[in-house]
């Protein structure tokens, strides 16, 4: 029985065997946590399987640690969005707080638009916080961002679908 494989997975095998424990070292050192440091390594290495192109890096270690900062950013940036939420909840009385299983759904679900919002373009992630978290104005997050009225629109069109694609999926 012949499997498919992925073009470039020999080359990801390689630097696997080559670099995963020194890798796996330098994430420790980043990461209090042994089994989120293991996550990390493993992500990292599947995002090299997901890359449509791949050639051999000259300096492998290197090439490996800026994919896994990448990792490591978007992991302690959703943890300070889920202590933020946490921190939130404690301030609502305890008779008003969501029961356990809708707070880890609203955890998800917020995880899932930050994701989402994560690939919007800088600009158009700003517009969209700017307008939702902090109430400004179209005029003043044009101002702001030095671009026009209708461009702002246009970027918070952007991050009001990737937030119902969080939550609804993507439109049909």
């Amino acid at each position: 029985m012949s499997s498919v494989q992925n073009p470039h997975s020999e080359l990801v095998g390689s630097l696997y065997r080559d670099h995963r424990s020194w890798l796996l070292a330098w994430l420790r050192r980043n990461v209090a946590c042994p089994q989120r440091a293991e996550d990390l390594s493993q992500d990292t290495f599947v995002r090299l399987l997901g890359r449509p192109q791949l050639q051999a890096p000259r300096e492998p270690r290197a090439f490996l640690a800026a994919i896994a900062k990448g990792l490591l950013f978007d992991y302690f940036r959703r943890a300070a969005l889920e202590q933020a939420y946490l921190n939130e909840l404690m301030l609502i009385p305890e008779a008003e707080q969501p029961s356990p299983e809708e707070q880890q759904l609203i955890l998800e679900d917020l995880k899932a638009i930050d994701r989402l919002l994560g690939k919007l373009s800088s600009k158009s992630r700003a517009a969209f916080l700017y307008s939702r978290l902090d109430g400004l104005t179209h005029a003043d997050i044009a101002e702001r961002l030095g671009v026009s009225v209708p461009r702002v629109r246009q970027y918070l069109a952007q991050g009001i679908r990737q937030c119902y694609i969080a939550l609804y999926g993507e439109p049909t």
